[in-house]
């Protein structure tokens, strides 16, 4: 199925790099994204990792938060995320976690470690085994842990996500 580009996704993007170069003026890192839903935008924000202190502060992030926040719901199908670079591992899990229907984006990720944004290394992370893993990663009470599994298995008016 062949996508086609129109002058609107062309104005989403530009919003989504406007918010990254503003974000570069105020301190923060050059990432901008905003998520569209009916052809309006309904949230956008930028990289804020060094202003909050927060590595998970990423533009995509912040804006899936901000646009479940604000549609009351923790599931955006139905939108379209325009994001200035090619998501990173994290925002991409985040991305589909949140259902979004497409994605958009200007800088690739080749582009993003030229300026030493590299995220190469959690990709070739998680191909490894466990135990080969660089941060060490290591069962524990697992028999214990699961007693929420239990009680989630068995509950009966839970919220499927």
């Amino acid at each position: 199925m062949a996508i086609i580009i129109t002058e609107n996704d062309k104005i989403f993007m530009r919003e989504a790099i406007r918010l990254a170069s503003e974000s570069v003026r105020r301190g923060g890192g050059p990432f901008g994204a905003v998520i569209v839903k009916d052809g309006k935008i309904v949230a956008g924000s930028s990289n804020r990792v060094t202003i909050d202190l927060d590595p998970t502060a990423h533009a995509e992030v912040n804006t899936i938060r901000q646009a479940c926040r604000l549609l009351g719901t923790f599931d955006l199908s139905g939108c379209v995320i325009y994001t200035s670079c090619e998501p990173c591992p994290m925002c991409l899990g985040a991305i589909y976690w949140a259902h979004i229907d497409r994605i958009y984006y200007g800088n690739t990720r080749k582009d993003a470690r030229d300026i030493d944004f590299a995220d190469d290394f959690i990709y070739e992370e998680l191909d490894r085994p466990l135990e080969e893993r660089t941060v060490p990663i290591v069962p524990l009470l697992r028999d214990e842990a699961l007693q929420s599994f239990r009680l989630w298995s068995e509950k009966e008016d839970k919220t499927e996500y």
